[in-house]
């Protein structure tokens, strides 16, 4: 990218967004972010006397005042005010719909919000998870509709770089994980390469935006496969009376050859849970089999409704009906020490602990209170974990394991664990069949 670059756009200021514009902003550029929820904007640049509100929280107070105080960062609802940027960096959704088929219609409608703003030599640069082809089609389509007499490539450049974010990682800051860039053409692949060394220590550019998209779904695919491989095995061994957490345990002394994975309650996050559809979509639309992806994703998704079943189970041999059992699910976030509560596994056990009419709450010192996820809206309050109120429950099922939570007072004062994080393992001796591995 020129050196005359002065002014980044980012359109979505969420988990993705909201860090890369950090990340430039740090670099020195100045960054406009574009989101349609009101509130971003808001909380980013607040009315003076009045402080930031981290929406966040993984990312730190000080990430919010940097921005808030910044001459050089502005936040917007207003997508006209893309005409200002050089560079228009795209991180909006990629979810599935209904019935597990990709839906674009975020990306689509960014790409037409980008075409009433383009202007001439401007670099546009989808970060969104999707299949190959996405950017070349589906994005590229609305700015040629627009400008039929500007050409890609020439009048302006168009690229794709998958966003790598993983939220609350305290080892990798977005800046130091490498970035792979891969354009529509050669000039858009290095427009955009150049323009992310401004703020990434490591860009590997590729040939194409479909190298580099395919390589964001095997990241995620890679994950999601062993994920489903040991939560067969979990259910494979656990009848044979093995524990898999122990099998694992034992398979990673081996130092080449073995990577381990963990089982668990069911995928969470953007990615994992989300990335294998897209995949096997566009496989299937081209007549082309992904019988290996399709299948760890079933496996997958079934997870939660195994959890559900096995505290049925454990409630039976306690002489409890599970729609008639007092049920508390321990943590909301789909991993540790975080607020992310995208597609969390713990969102569709709740649902299907009241739909067989049990009465549900959850705890997560992160996640103070639900509101509308996507299609949950359960209306819960965190409740705190205190002894006497652990006694109350029928059944606790440990589905986030947070640092925060006080496992030897859930370990003592619990008539019943459902652990599917193996989080209760140092008390499985004393707890006396009150824990069930799930």
């Amino acid at each position: 990218m020129p050196s005359s670059l002065t002014t980044v756009g980012i359109i979505g200021l969420g988990y993705v967004g909201l860090p890369l514009a950090h990340a430039f902003h740090r670099a020195g550029l100045r960054v406009l972010g574009v989101d349609t929820d009101p509130a971003k904007p808001r909380a980013l640049r607040p009315a003076p006397g009045h402080a930031p509100t981290p929406y966040l929280k993984h990312l730190g107070d000080a990430l919010y005042a940097e921005l808030a105080t910044s001459d050089r960062f502005d936040a917007t609802t207003d997508h006209a005010r893309l005409a200002e940027c050089d560079a228009i960096l795209v991180c909006v959704p990629t979810p599935l719909d209904a019935e597990h088929r990709p839906d674009l219609s975020y990306v689509v409608k960014a790409a037409e919000q980008i075409a009433r703003a383009l202007r001439p030599g401007q670099l546009i640069v989808l970060e969104s998870t999707t299949y190959p082809g996405t950017t070349r089609h589906e994005f590229l389509e609305p700015l040629r509709r627009a400008h039929p007499r500007l050409h890609p490539g020439v009048d302006y450049f168009v690229a794709f770089s998958p966003e790598r974010e993983d939220p609350g990682n305290k080892h990798y800051t977005t800046a130091q994980i490498p970035k792979v860039v891969g354009g529509l053409d050669a000039e858009s692949t290095r427009r955009a390469a150049d323009l992310y060394r401004l703020a990434f220590a490591t860009v590997v550019e590729v040939k194409s935006a479909e190298i580099a998209e395919s390589a964001k779904l095997l990241e995620n695919i890679f994950r999601a496969v062993n994920i489903a491989l040991v939560n067969e095995l979990k259910v494979v061994l656990e009848a044979m009376g093995v524990d898999i957490w122990e099998v694992i345990a034992a398979a990673s002394t081996k130092p080449f050859g073995f990577m381990p994975f963990y089982p668990g309650p069911g995928l969470g996050g953007h990615c994992i849970p989300i990335d294998p559809f897209y995949l096997s979509h566009k496989a299937r639309a081209m007549g082309v089999p992904s019988e290996f992806i399709e299948l760890a994703g079933r496996i997958n998704t079934a997870m939660p409704a195994r959890v559900v079943a096995r505290a049925e189970d454990g409630l039976r041999d306690r002489g409890v009906r599970l729609d008639q059992a007092r049920v508390l699910v321990l943590g909301l976030a789909y991993k540790p020490d975080i607020d992310d509560v995208r597609e969390s596994p713990a969102l569709e056990i709740i649902e299907l602990l009241q739909d067989r009419g049990a009465t549900v709450d959850y705890s997560d010192p992160h996640v103070p209170k639900t509101h509308a996820m996507r299609r949950y809206d359960l209306g819960l309050a965190s409740v705190p974990i205190l002894a006497e109120s652990l006694a109350t429950y029928d059944a606790v099922i440990v589905v986030t394991a947070h640092a925060a939570f006080d496992w030897g007072l859930i370990a003592r004062a619990s008539r019943l664990v459902i652990d599917t994080r193996n989080a209760l393992a140092r008390f499985e001796g004393e707890m006396a069949g009150r824990l069930v591995k799930a």
